[in-house]
C-alpha cells in the first residue's frame, strides 16, 4: 500500500515521469546507424555461432521462468515505498556487480568461455528480476507475472521503436494480460531472440576479441544489469501507481 502523502512518492513520480519520456522517445539516427553497423559484424560471425546463441537463449529462459526454485517469497505490504526499494537498489547493485565479475572472466578467457558467457548472464538478469518481482510483492508463481518478466526483458534489451510499442503493453497490463498465450510455447520467442540478440550484440561480441575482451565484458555486464534493473524498478512502479493501491 502507497500512502499519498508519502514524501517519497513525489521522488517516484518525477523518476518515472522522466523514464516514460525515455522510453517513448522516437528512434534517433545514432539508432539507425548502430542497426546498420551491427548488422555488418553479424555477417562477420559464422552462422552456427548465431544459432547456438539463440538456442541457449531460448532454452535458458524457458527454465528459468519454469523453474520453481528461482522464486523467493514475496515481500509484504507492511513496509513503505521507501524501504522496499531501498532492498531492490541493493540487489540491483549486488547482481550489477556479480554480472561483471562474470563477464571480465568470461572475456579473459576467449571466444570459447565469451560464448559462454551469453547463457551465464542471461541467468543471472533474469535471476534478478524474480527478486524484484519478490521484493514488489508480486507472486512470480502465477504464470501471468512471469510473462510480465519476458516482456519486461524485452522492453529492457530491444530497439527504441520497438520499446514504443512495447510500453503500452506494460502499462496496461491488466487489460493486456487477459490475452495472454497460455502456454509458453505461444509466446513469440522469436521476435525475443531478436530484439535481446539486435540490442546486446555490438557491446557483447567485442567480449569475443583476445585482450580487449575482459574489460568490455566488465563494463558492458555492469551496464546492462544496471538498465535491467532500471527498466525493472519502473514497469513495477507504474502498476504499483497505475492500479491506486498495492500491486
Amino acid at each position: 500500500m502507497v500512502h499519498p502523502q508519502d514524501p517519497y512518492l513525489h521522488y517516484v513520480q518525477a523518476e518515472l515521469l522522466v523514464w516514460l519520456l525515455k522510453v517513448k522517445k522516437p528512434p534517433g539516427i545514432l539508432s539507425r546507424v548502430s542497426h546498420g553497423v551491427q548488422g555488418k559484424i553479424n555477417s562477420w560471425i559464422p552462422e552456427k555461432v548465431h544459432r547456438a546463441i539463440t538456442l541457449a537463449i531460448e532454452n535458458m529462459v524457458k527454465a528459468v521462468l519454469t523453474g520453481s526454485g528461482w522464486i523467493l517469497p514475496k515481500v509484504q505490504d507492511l513496509i513503505s515505498l521507501k524501504e522496499r526499494e531501498g532492498r531492490v537498489r541493493n540487489r540491483i547493485k549486488w547482481y550489477r556487480n556479480t554480472a561483471s565479475a562474470e563477464g571480465a572472466v568470461t572475456g579473459a578467457g576467449g571466444i570459447l568461455l565469451g560464448l559462454a558467457d551469453f547463457p551465464a548472464f542471461l541467468t543471472i538478469k533474469m535471476k534478478m528480476l524474480f527478486d524484484i518481482a519478490a521484493l514488489y510483492g508480486v507472486d512470480a508463481k502465477d504464470y501471468q507475472e512471469r510473462l510480465f518478466l519476458l516482456y519486461l526483458f524485452q522492453l529492457s534489451f530491444s530497439s527504441q521503436k520497438r520499446r514504443n510499442e512495447l510500453i503500452g503493453l506494460i502499462e496496461n497490463w491488466d487489460s493486456f494480460r487477459e490475452d495472454l498465450p497460455k502456454d509458453l510455447g505461444k509466446f513469440d520467442w522469436k521476435t525475443f531472440q531478436l530484439d535481446y540478440r539486435d540490442y546486446i550484440d555490438l557491446a557483447k561480441l567485442a567480449q569475443l576479441v583476445p585482450i580487449i575482451g575482459a574489460p568490455v565484458g566488465a563494463i558492458a555486464n555492469y551496464k546492462l544489469t544496471e538498465q535491467l534493473g532500471e527498466y525493472a524498478m519502473n514497469a513495477y512502479r507504474l502498476r504499483l501507481l497505475g492500479s491506486g493501491s498495492g500491486i
